[in-house]
């Protein structure tokens, strides 16, 4: 979600957009996010497309455990915060023998985690509102999962390691057409073969079937879903001809 204010009171549901709070129920928690379209406008506002995308991966059963995931343009964290929520993983032990100076035989227990691991990214200027909705509705035991960082598109790829991750998240970022070139090279930066792309939009503009097009330049690209209620499609995205189920 790009730093770019909407005119004041246009489009649907304007009582919404200008609430201060908004709540939503995900993962078992109820998750009260601060907004402020006032000083970060659409950036600062939920979405359906992030709504319907958060359902989506809860419903849909996309296991996430012990994964590694970024959001790109996130606004007020909804989606972030639900990808970790729902990648909660789980605490094994595994033993290992080894031999005491004495030759007395012990188990050591080796802890490990299994949960997801969340980039959660946005422009400099939304970082501290969306790290605070971050901090204020993840467990203290999930926190260290989620990480909050600066990306631009185009601009601060060498900040992010090369086709390092397993899922690539967007909700309604596909809509100003002179962000086009530099989303599609941060996606390309991004992923590797194996990495899923999931994008959530309306498709409001011929510009937005335009991007689209360009995405299936370079990646292969699927309908999954529509949510006919709220007009929201999610597109599942992939370099070559993958079509392979989560």
């Amino acid at each position: 979600m790009a730093l770019v204010p909407y005119e004041e009171g246009a489009g649907w549901g304007a009582r919404q957009l200008h609430s201060p709070s908004a709540s939503y129920r995900f993962a078992g928690r109820t998750i009260r996010l601060q907004q402020d379209w006032r000083r970060l406008g659409v950036a600062a506002v939920v979405w359906d497309a992030a709504v319907v995308l958060c359902a989506y991966l809860e419903i849909g059963g996309i296991d996430l455990r012990d994964r590694s995931v970024i959001e790109l343009g996130a606004g007020t964290g909804l989606l972030g915060i639900v990808a970790t929520l729902l990648g909660k993983g789980f605490f094994f032990f595994k033993k290992k023998q080894f031999t005491t100076v004495t030759s007395i035989i012990c188990l050591r227990h080796t802890l490990f985690h299994l949960g997801a691991r969340v980039t959660i990214t946005d422009r400099a200027a939304a970082l501290e509102f969306l790290e605070s909705n971050v901090q204020a509705n993840l467990p203290s035991e999930l926190r260290p999962r989620a990480v909050v960082k600066e990306l631009t598109w185009g601009k601060d790829l060498g900040n992010f390691p090369p086709g390092a991750f397993d899922f690539v998240l967007g909700a309604d970022i596909v809509y100003l057409e002179e962000t086009f070139a530099e989303l599609l090279q941060t996606l390309e930066h991004l992923c590797s073969e194996q990495t899923v792309i999931l994008l959530s939009c309306r498709i409001r503009y011929e510009r937005d079937h335009k991007f689209l097009k360009m995405l299936r330049g370079r990646f292969s690209v699927y309908e999954v879903y529509y949510d006919s209620s709220k007009d929201v499609h999610i597109y599942k995205a992939q370099r070559g001809s993958h079509k392979d189920d989560f």
